[in-house]
């Protein structure tokens, strides 16, 4: 890999996933690279009765999808300078599933994700994005932890 052209960066709107994005657009800046900022909106599914199965609700779903849009838009705007060349996505499913998708349909060079550093009976409960993203991923994934330490970017460099 001579250089890294397209970057993605999952969001979820925590402050970790924030964080990541921040150090992303360093990066991006260093090597000129597009970022792709992803935020995936998990189905919303109901319990029905047992002849039905499980229900989704589709009008749920299309509220979450456009909030999302108008969020991600609103980050993207407010934290990536304009001479950064950014493109948000919202997907629907799992989010370890569609971030790994993501980055094979789009050739990505690589994944710059947040881990909240979930321990012990957390982890077994909500398991990791973060982990299951670097498992399955078809490039490179960068993981950063609060805080974020080690190698810096600076604009003098």
């Amino acid at each position: 890999m001579d250089t890294i052209n397209k970057i993605l960066v999952p969001i979820d709107f925590s402050n970790y996933s924030k964080n990541a994005l921040r150090y992303a657009v360093n990066f991006s800046k260093k090597f000129n690279s597009k970022i792709y900022l992803v935020y995936v909106v998990e189905p919303v599914i109901y319990p029905s009765d047992f002849s039905m199965g499980q229900v989704t609700f589709p009008v749920a779903d299309l509220e979450m999808n456009e909030r999302a849009k108008e969020e991600l838009n609103n980050l993207a705007k407010n934290e990536i300078s304009q001479e950064i060349e950014v493109e948000t996505i919202i997907k629907t499913g799992k989010p370890f599933v569609e971030i790994n998708e993501t980055a094979s349909e789009l050739d990505i060079d690589l994944i710059i994700i947040a881990t909240h550093g979930h321990t012990g009976v957390e982890h077994l409960l909500f398991g990791s994005t973060a982990e299951k993203v670097v498992r399955k991923a078809p490039c490179p994934v960068l993981t950063l932890r609060e805080p974020i330490k080690g190698f810096k970017f600076t604009l003098d460099d």
